[in-house]
């Protein structure tokens, strides 16, 4: 009996158009094709082979990407772990379409033709002579494009039906969440600085500190530290007077953060020897470093916590479907 699943269908949310992948590997080299691997999930009625070609296809967004990133023997290790997982992901692909038909589910031809039409309207302005070009541009048939359509709903529909979840995340859990993950809901602490830095140097170390001495006592006496700046700092803010503008906490080394972060605005610093230079600094203003409350962000950690339980159950029934079948690897 055909089950045509479509409340699964309908309550899942539209894929969009992707791109026509033919063309997406024409840069690479033309290189012979061949099986990648052979998938079957336990009675199913027949077994599903994945090319090398395939694998390609689907790798090749991340390959560009690691093209602009890597080089050499890194790169080429970079794009293999790449498409690995590409086959990976493939196999499972195919042990959820073929899960979809063991199930006896199906596709109406009425959705998959709403589909097209959805496309064609999203994407094409409602021309479909434009869309049908484009397909043959890319050497796709239309009804090559409606087959990977139709997969592409298989997989989206057992997807949805294998994650669906109906657990009440407790308050315990929320606040524990809450606790443990303060960082994530503390909006981001700056501060406002400028700092002088005089180097301590070789021939006169002593000379130097007693500078940082002098230009300390000016500023105490009411001498403004951004004109101090211009005059003596040898950091590149020099010209601006010091100013590093809004600085990040984790931006400084740690001995300065320390000294900056805990400085009330308005307030300069004593002097600190770090690394053989003297710095002084001052903080002009601070602002972030807020957290929201448990009540702000409850309904957050809820679809988050609810969101990693999905998964947790899709990646579940992915592994039950791998011990059921015959998977091999080329």
């Amino acid at each position: 009996m055909v089950r045509p699943l479509l409340v699964i269908l309908f309550s899942a949310p539209l894929l969009s158009l992707s791109s026509l992948c033919r063309g997406a590997v024409a840069a690479e080299p033309e290189v012979i094709d061949g099986i990648a691997a052979v998938v079957q999930l336990k009675d199913a009625s027949v077994a599903d082979v994945i090319t090398y070609s395939e694998v390609r296809v689907l790798s090749a967004p991340r390959a560009k990407l690691l093209q602009s990133q890597f080089r050499g023997e890194e790169l080429a290790t970079k794009i293999n772990e790449a498409r690995v997982a590409a086959l990976k992901d493939l196999i499972d692909r195919k042990l959820m379409i073929q899960a979809f038909k063991k199930e006896g589910y199906q596709i109406p031809d009425h959705f998959l033709n709403q589909r097209v039409q959805d496309i064609i309207r999203e994407n094409f302005n409602g021309d479909r002579n434009t869309f049908i070009k484009t397909l043959q541009a890319q050497t796709y048939t239309l009804g090559e494009f409606k087959k990977l359509e139709t997969e592409r709903m298989m997989v989206q529909a057992m997807r949805h039906k294998n994650t669906e979840i109906n657990t009440i995340i407790s308050p315990n859990r929320l606040q524990d969440y809450y606790r443990k993950h303060a960082a994530e809901f503390t909006s981001k602490e700056q501060i406002k600085l400028r700092m002088i830095m005089i180097p301590a140097g070789t021939s006169d170390p002593a000379g130097q500190k007693a500078m940082a001495e002098e230009i300390l006592g000016k500023l105490v006496n009411g001498a403004e530290f951004e004109r101090m700046a211009q005059i003596y700092s040898e950091d590149s803010t020099r010209d601006l007077g010091g100013d590093w503008g809004w600085v990040d906490r984790g931006t400084l080394t740690a001995s300065l953060e320390k000294v900056a972060f805990n400085l009330r605005p308005g307030k300069i610093s004593n002097i600190i020897a770090l690394g053989g230079n003297y710095y002084i600094l001052k903080v002009e203003g601070k602002r972030g470093g807020v957290a929201r409350s448990f009540n702000e962000v409850r309904e957050e950690i809820e679809r988050k916590l609810i969101t990693e339980e999905a998964q947790a159950k899709q990646e579940r029934w992915l592994a039950s479907l791998r011990q059921k079948a015959y998977i091999k690897m080329y």
